[in-house]
Order: structure tokens, then sequence, then C-alpha cells
């Protein structure tokens, strides 16, 4: 597959079609629009064309979808998900990629540009503020991104908390995040419990760094995550819980005893007998309990939390 590359003819304000590969498509958009890639916004484009199938095809797109877009970098996906969903809300922090995206993106009547950081955007401000431009009710949406390793926990954080969710998340993420992530007790972190909260987790594909513009030092993974109408478990106070698991995960080596103890500020005394009510083993490991197990935990500690 080839795309096609739109550009202005020497600045005439005419535009022209160019069938060309997505590597030398990216390589004459950077030098037509003297551009380049960013490092400290961890910048790399996609220019492997069967990744891009893998990702709309992880996101099963329909006619009636709206998608937000994360880091659009040139538009690549962007004009893909454009031509298979309802309607794009595509978020990118660099003015001038944003700039570039409104003017060749303007084809498209159902492709809205959001020049902001993606992190100081509440989900459901967002929708209020664009709905008069939807010819659909956003009574859900998907998320798709390419995202920068350096964002890629609080990004995911931000939408699994929010209080309007996605239905689900398409991302492409560090192949060594994505596997921490879908990871079974054995080995869990707080990442994986996180995330395996709120959605059920699990790679797609793994994508060689040969597959972006400029390559970045590492190979990468399609993540899907399927978010979960109310969370795995029930948990009373989802702020508590998540500070719990964080103590549990002070010191991951150690016996979750001795990880709790420090980690909440208690006397091992007193977490002992926290667990024996929970019927957790106190020598166990954090990484190697269930989410059930951390909820059963949770309660225990809430209620003692209650009679103290």
């Amino acid at each position: 597959m080839h795309d096609l590359l739109i550009l202005n003819e020497r600045n005439t304000g005419r535009y022209y079609l160019k069938t060309e590969s997505l590597l030398t498509q990216t390589k004459r958009w950077l030098r037509h629009f003297d551009l380049r890639a960013r490092k400290r916004l961890g910048q790399h484009f996609l220019i492997n064309e069967e990744v891009l199938k893998l990702i709309t095809s992880a996101a099963e797109l329909t006619p009636t979808d709206i998608i937000m877009e994360i880091g659009p970098g040139l538009g690549v996906l962007t004009r893909e998900l454009a031509k298979q969903s309802g309607w794009v809300i595509a978020v990118e922090l660099d003015n001038k990629l944003a700039a570039l995206l409104k003017q060749t993106l303007a084809p498209f009547d159902n492709v809205t540009i959001v020049n902001e950081d993606i992190l100081r955007i509440n989900p459901a401000t967002l929708f209020r503020e664009q709905k008069t431009k939807f010819s659909l009710a956003p009574s859900t949406y998907k998320v798709v991104a390419n995202l920068p390793y350096y964002i890629t926990s609080p990004v995911l954080r931000h939408f699994l908390e929010a209080s309007v969710k996605p239905e689900t998340m398409i991302v492409m993420v560090q192949k060594e995040v994505a596997e921490a992530i879908v990871a079974e007790p054995g080995k869990r972190s707080v990442l994986s419990i996180s995330v395996q909260f709120y959605g059920k987790p699990r790679i797609i594909s793994y994508v060689p760094a040969q597959s972006f513009h400029p390559a970045p030092e590492v190979d990468s993974a399609i993540l899907r995550i399927d978010v979960y109408p109310q969370p795995a478990v029930t948990v009373t106070d989802n702020k508590g819980f998540f500070e719990m698991v964080r103590a549990g995960f002070t010191t991951p080596r150690k016996q979750i005893a001795n990880s709790l103890a420090q980690g909440l500020g208690l006397a091992k005394t007193e977490v002992l007998t926290l667990l024996e009510r929970a019927d957790v083993v106190p020598q166990r490991r954090a990484e190697t309990l269930t989410l059930e197990e951390w909820a059963q935990l949770w309660q225990v500690f809430a209620r003692g939390r209650k009679e103290k």
C-alpha cells in the first residue's frame, strides 16, 4: 500500500496528490515544511504501512466511531482513521505540526485538530466543546495513539481514570512496557495492576524500531485495552486502593509484609495481622498477588482504619 501525499506546489496555494511510500512521504514532508523530529517530545513518525494496517484493524473502526488520536504527528494515521470512522479529534502538542495538520487535513470534514497537551484535557469537557461539530452522539469513543514513550503511563492513567472513559484504547508503546502491562501474577507491577484494574490489555503485534523515522533505540508493540464498564474488582476507594498497592511495591523484591510496613509507615506486627485476615501469606512478594487478592487486602486495611 502507498499513501497519497498532499503538497503545496511552490507555495502557490494549489495542492496536488503524489503516490509514494510512507518513508519517502515522511522525508519529503519534513523537508518541504522545514520540520524535524523533536527528540524532547519523543517524536518518531510511523513509516511501516503494514503496521498502519494493524493499528486500524485492531481499532475495529466503524462509520459511527468517534476517535481521539493522541500525537497525530504528520497525520498518516489520522487520514486512515478519518476514512474509516465517523469523527476524529486529533490532539497534537507540537505547535508546528498542529498548524500543518490543520492545513493538510482540511479536505476531511470529520477531523478536528486540537493544539493542546492531552494531559491537560478533560475528555468530558472536550466532547462538550466539540459536540456542535459532531453529526454523531458522542456516547462513547476510542483512543488511538502512537505514544511518546515518556508519557505512556501518564496518558493511560489519564484516560482510564477519566470520568468519561474510552471503550477501547489502541496504543503504540515500548515493547517492554507492553509486556509489563499484560503481565500475569508472578510478574505484576503497579503499572500492570493499574491498567488491568480498569480493562483487559493484550498485545496485538510487536513493531521493530525500523518502522519509524527516525528509528527509536527500542522496539515497540501495539497494545489494545478493552475498558471495562466497571473496574475488574470492587473497592470502596480507588485512590486509597492504589496507595496501598504502591506501598506494597515499595521494595518489590522483599516480602509483602516488609514492603507494606515500610510503604504505609505501619508496625510490622499490625501488617502481619491484616495480612492474616486477608488470607495472604506474609512471605509472598507483591508481584505474585492477583487483583482479587489486592482487593481483599484493601477491604481488610480499610476496615482496620475504621476500627482505629
